[in-house]
């Protein structure tokens, strides 16, 4: 029996490690030159890793319990799933609550809210594309092993 393993385009890899990094360095340019106060640059710096970081464990955890429901199982307990959402709204409300705060142009509130959002939205991009090649790679071993079993027999 063929099994039929779908994988990413490597044009569409590129898009998305492209997109992610034009997102990284949009936030590093415009954290690089914030007008104003050193502390407002370091709270928008740990806002964005906080929101960076709360992406990519959400993009994991709806994954995981996507395909545990689908098993028919149960993976992660109703209080870790409260802990992961409330972790991704905290990082997003806390660090747009720091942009709007903070007393530069309106301008450039837009610039750094959008490579903000642009961050965020190429984050769960990257992750399910890693995702994605990831479960290819265990279903390519596992045709792999059942093909050497099936030859051994």
């Amino acid at each position: 029996m063929q099994v039929l393993i779908h994988r990413d385009s490597k044009a569409w890899s590129l898009q998305v490690w492209f997109s992610f990094l034009a997102a990284v360095f949009l936030c590093g340019v415009g954290l690089a030159w914030l007008p104003g106060k050193d502390l407002d640059r370091t709270f928008m710096v740990m806002g964005y890793f906080f929101c960076l970081s709360a992406a990519f464990v959400l993009a994991k955890f709806v994954r995981d319990n996507e395909k545990a429901q689908a098993e028919g199982r149960s993976v992660d307990s109703p209080m870790f799933k409260y802990v992961v959402w409330t972790g991704f709204f905290a990082a997003m409300a806390l660090t747009g609550w720091g942009l709007l705060r903070m007393e530069i142009s309106e301008t450039y509130k837009a610039f750094l809210g959008v490579s903000w959002l642009y961050l965020i939205t190429c984050t769960f991009t990257l992750a399910k594309t890693l995702r994605d090649g990831h479960e290819a790679d265990l279903a390519e071993a596992r045709a792999e092993g059942r093909r050497s079993a099936l030859s051994a027999e």
